[in-house]
């Protein structure tokens, strides 16, 4: 059985100029200490989907229309405020995108490290404090014993990922969510930071959720992945299928779009057009508008998620019906 399953969530926002269906209609699950990655363009619905599983969408705007998250037997989007706040912080923990704005700039480090331990373990102050050191110790922050008591704004970028790397592990969680945790940050410092939460899932058998819109992490680092465009999922599968046999042309062109992948002297790829008004229910397949590979057929009807091999499921009509084929190689020229 799944650690954690997610069946048809939908997330709205209503606001002013309508409703935006930011998730609408996602479905997966998560296994015990695995990575899954899920992928897309800013907007597509990947951290809301988060978000709305740990009870963190602000209401209103906002507003969980259907789904359900299974965790411990227990329905995350149907259990109450109390247990929800048990669950969160100790057994699923997130990294949120921006330090910067995660951290609270008023409180010093050992106050926010400390927080979990105080709430959900009720261990004395000195306890928690000598684990607050030795997580920050654990991340790679050298004289952790002096820096513990600074405040955020007297970290660098990287050094305050690393704390919100270990104020999320320091109650040893189930679940790890890490929403672009390697955002702005250089590549020597992306490289320790994924290597550093890689070794703690190792030790604590964590299982983990990397949201994020680089491919070239998610390639290295996740199991298995999810390609978001939407608010919809529109292919699933492992890393390793997800890059050699696309099977969803948003896919496709999203990896065309990695700049290390692209040849000397031509001009970086684009993915033509913008993403969809969510305030706007979109006729047909969501990327057709988009899309190189598009007919009259993907603008009628709405594509549903299904699984042309196995365990590989698209949402690509045309695919689905075995008129498109090798998409990576297709998608290229």
């Amino acid at each position: 059985m799944a650690l954690l399953e997610v069946e048809n969530l939908r997330t709205s926002f209503y606001t002013r100029a309508g409703v935006v269906r930011a998730v609408d209609g996602v479905s997966f699950s998560l296994e015990a200490g695995e990575t899954l990655g899920i992928v897309g363009e800013s907007g597509s619905g990947k951290s809301v989907t988060c978000y709305s599983i740990l009870g963190l969408i602000p209401q209103p705007p906002g507003r969980i229309e259907s789904g359900v998250a299974r965790f411990g037997g227990i329905n995350l989007l149907g259990c109450s405020g109390s247990e929800l706040r048990r669950i969160r912080g100790k057994r699923i923990s997130m990294i949120f995108q921006d330090p910067m704005t995660s951290l609270n700039p008023y409180l010093r480090v050992s106050d926010q490290l400390m927080e979990p331990l105080l709430v959900h373990e009720k261990i004395s102050r000195r306890q928690a404090l000598k684990r607050a050191i030795a997580s920050l110790d654990e991340v790679g922050i050298q004289d952790a014993a002096r820096r513990v008591h600074l405040y955020p704004h007297q970290f660098s970028g990287g050094m305050r990922q690393r704390v919100m790397i270990a104020m999320a592990l320091i109650s040893r969680p189930e679940v790890l969510i890490a929403d672009e945790p390697t955002t702005a940050l250089d590549v020597t410092v992306q490289a320790q930071i994924l290597e550093l939460i890689r070794q703690r899932q190792k030790d604590l058998g964590t299982a983990v959720i990397f949201v994020t819109h680089d491919l070239g992490v998610v390639a290295s680092f996740c199991r298995r992945v999810n390609v978001m465009y939407a608010g919809r999922i529109v292919e699933s599968a492992f890393t390793d299928d997800i890059f050699a046999s696309p099977l969803h042309p948003y896919n496709a062109s999203l990896q065309h779009s990695i700049p290390a992948l692209h040849r000397k002297g031509e001009s970086l790829f684009t993915i033509p057009g913008s993403p969809p008004d969510l305030t706007k229910k979109p006729e047909g397949c969501p990327f057709a508008p988009r899309c190189a590979f598009a007919v009259a057929l993907c603008r009628q009807n709405s594509p549903k998620l299904e699984e042309p091999v196995p365990r590989h499921t698209t949402s690509c009509l045309r695919v689905l019906r075995g008129e498109l084929t090798n998409l990576r190689l297709t998608a290229a020229v």
